[in-house]
């Protein structure tokens, strides 16, 4: 498979593409970057050296794919952070192109917005470009609970209320919905949950709890569940590969007690998990 990554992008360390491109490649698949950033180290350390690039600056690599006939061969098209509304509007007109030379190309957002406990983290404008424009152009998208709460106007203290959040969302657009990170009343303390929705069918999977905070782990997932969904193209498998891998990753990362997430060191952990999780009906 090809897949369009269109992300941030950092020379140390692992967010954005530099999270998301490898998984992906080390899954066999070829993977066209293109950086809508590119920093030194990611912005948590407090300072960074870089560049942030605008709309047309994407375009343009985009053109030069274009020039050589190789858009028909896309099969998805992936995007993250978007620093700027100008730069959402590229990555949607680079959707729009992929799909006129290929029709079953599949467009998967991670909506990234804010967090639990931290709020909106983005400029202002774009949660509300992710909720107008960027959601109801995707096929997939992979928002955490508090991106879900935004983006279905309801909060979801319950499972109940989580699905009804998903199916909200459905009829925004996108077909399938991935919550990269849960926690309801029905969530032990000592476990996170992860909630797939598709087709009116819920699934969901329970890991442990890890103490570990790294960021890059959100590009990682949306990766990792966008791979495998387009090969199965079922949410519960996609669901139970993505997890499994994640934890795993994560579980290394925090045993290595590294401010960094392991991409390269773990990265068995995206072919063959040393842990699997029961993926439920729910």
């Amino acid at each position: 498979m090809n897949i369009l990554s269109i992300q941030s992008h950092v020379a140390y360390g692992h967010v954005g593409n530099a999270s998301a491109v490898f998984p992906m490649q080390r899954l066999g698949c070829e993977v066209w970057p293109i950086h809508t950033v590119q920093f030194s180290n990611h912005t948590g350390y407090g300072d960074w050296t870089g560049r942030v690039f605008d709309g047309p600056a994407i375009e343009e690599l985009v053109d030069g794919i274009a020039a050589r006939g190789v858009l028909g061969r896309c099969d998805g098209v992936l995007s993250g952070y978007m620093g700027s509304s100008d730069i959402g509007n590229a990555i949607l007109s680079t959707v729009n192109r992929v799909r006129e030379a290929n029709p079953a190309t599949l467009y998967a957002c991670d909506p990234v917005i804010g967090d639990v406990g931290r709020g909106v983290f983005v400029r202002p404008g774009i949660p509300e470009f992710m909720r107008d424009h960027a959601v109801p152009a995707a096929d997939l998208i992979t928002p955490n609970q508090f991106e879900l709460e935004y983006l279905s106007g309801m909060a979801t203290p319950t499972l109940a209320a989580a699905k009804q959040a998903v199916t909200r969302i459905h009829a925004l657009g996108p077909r399938v919905v991935l919550v990269t990170s849960l926690h309801t009343d029905d969530t032990p303390p000592d476990a996170i949950d992860m909630l797939a929705g598709e087709g009116g069918a819920y699934w969901r999977v329970r890991t442990p709890k890890l103490t570990v905070s790294v960021n890059g782990a959100g590009d990682a997932i949306s990766a990792l569940f966008f791979v495998h969904y387009l090969r199965t193209r079922r949410a519960d498998a996609a669901l139970a590969q993505a997890a499994a891998s994640i934890y795993g990753l994560l579980h290394r990362t925090e045993a290595a007690g590294s401010r960094e997430i392991l991409t390269v060191a773990a990265q068995d952990e995206f072919v063959a998990p040393s842990q699997k999780f029961r993926v439920e009906p729910v």
